[in-house]
């Protein structure tokens, strides 16, 4: 089994970990009304943006992480 970072977990532990909050997330996101989106939130790094702003930044930062993931798997062989 493949492990993860510097101790001996297990890369699924982190896959499903990562499973269950973006689960979560989806579950809170079905909920929200249109008007929600427009709501102001304030990140500490990126400052007050829409919701909706802020949901497409996550959804950029996933895929970039996604790309960077498939590109090791590809140069390590995995």
């Amino acid at each position: 089994m493949r492990t993860c970072g510097q101790e001996d977990t297990p890369v699924e532990t982190s896959i499903l970990l990562l499973e269950a909050l973006h689960i979560r997330f989806l579950k809170l996101l079905v909920k929200l009304k249109p008007s929600d989106f427009a709501r102001s939130v304030t990140s500490p790094t990126h400052g007050t943006m829409t919701l909706e702003i802020a949901i497409q930044r996550f959804s950029l930062h996933a895929q970039h992480h996604i790309a960077q993931i498939n590109s090791l798997r590809n140069t390590m062989g995995w």
